[in-house]
């Protein structure tokens, strides 16, 4: 069997990544690539930039990668789906959960493989994570709290932050917490002068038990990216920006203070920053993918997973307007 043609939508800042990414994997031909606005970053090579989706399906493709703004995720999808192509979309899966369903429908009435990149789930620091929570490493989880902040990002223009940086942890917690939400209330802001939101703060809880907080916005000028994971035995603390993961140990340190000994809490123990190999998740995201239209074991995220989250982020946003809780 040879190589899978593969052909990608949307060359820009993300798409750009992800054409170097398909030249690099074993098993996988970047036979084509198409946008409407041109080649800005160079990295079509010897390739035809195309104008659309149509050409692009005309090229003869296995599997294809849509990394064009949301609001065209759904018509590609379609198309694609229509074509017989297995196709992964960036996040968020689409602009709205109802297209977002006609997405995974049609992949799953075609019986193609439809996925999401949510790239943050191949992140070292999160696939360690979870595997030593998996384990039992922590003890029962308490707490999942994520801060994701930095400036704004002048390419994102069709959403918000919470459909844009709050979708990768929504679906992060979710995954690592191998549980789905159960509720969550929100608060916005509107800061830089753009219709949609650029700060947000979300509290609730997964249908496990497990209290979540999610710290979200554009507006800072220092740039994070962390999860941190508390539990029985101490606390887990990822930082997706370095691949970096550390645990911080419960301590049993002896007092004779009888104020203290009172107080049945925890203390500080020893801190350990692991080490394990660190490649790179759109590299990881995209053997996953081409492993999936193989028919090869594979951990993707698929339509409907990132349909949920979609839904989570929708439901935040509600929350944010109307001031109440929302339920799953």
């Amino acid at each position: 069997m040879g190589n899978l043609r593969a052909g990608l939508l949307g060359i820009g800042s993300m798409g750009r990544h992800h054409a170097r990414v398909l030249r690099e994997i074993d098993g996988v031909d970047l036979v084509a690539v198409a946008d409407p606005g041109g080649d800005k970053f160079g990295v079509a090579r010897d390739l035809e930039v195309l104008p659309d989706v149509e050409s692009l399906i005309a090229a003869g493709l296995d599997m294809a990668m849509v990394a064009v703004p949301t609001a065209f995720h759904e018509d590609a999808a379609l198309k694609l789906a229509a074509a017989g192509v297995h196709t992964m979309v960036e996040k968020p899966i689409a602009n709205t959960s109802e297209e977002g369903e006609r997405m995974a429908k049609a992949f799953a009435e075609a019986g193609l493989v439809g996925a999401v990149g949510h790239v943050e789930r191949y992140n070292p620091a999160l696939q360690e994570l979870r595997r030593r929570i998996e384990a039992g490493e922590l003890g029962e989880v308490y707490q999942i709290a994520t801060r994701r902040q930095g400036p704004f990002p002048a390419r994102i223009a069709d959403v918000g932050v919470i459909k844009d940086l709050g979708a990768h942890d929504f679906d992060l917690t979710a995954w690592v917490a191998q549980s789905e939400y159960a509720s969550l209330s929100a608060q916005t802001t509107h800061r830089s002068g753009r219709e949609h939101e650029d700060m947000v703060v979300a509290t609730g809880k997964l249908a496990n038990g497990v209290m979540v907080n999610h710290t979200i916005n554009w507006l800072s000028p220092m740039k994070e990216r962390l999860t941190v994971v508390t539990g029985e035995r101490g606390a887990f603390v990822a930082d997706t920006s370095t691949g970096d993961l550390t645990f911080f140990a419960n301590g049993v340190i002896p007092t004779e203070w009888e104020a203290v000994t009172a107080f049945r809490g925890v203390s500080e123990g020893n801190i350990t920053r692991f080490a394990f190999a660190k490649r790179e998740p759109l590299r990881v995201e995209q053997e996953a993918f081409r492993d999936a239209v193989l028919g090869k074991p594979a951990d993707i995220v698929t339509m409907e997973q990132g349909l949920k989250t979609l839904r989570v982020c929708e439901a935040v946003l509600e929350s944010a307007r109307d001031d109440r809780t929302r339920t799953f």
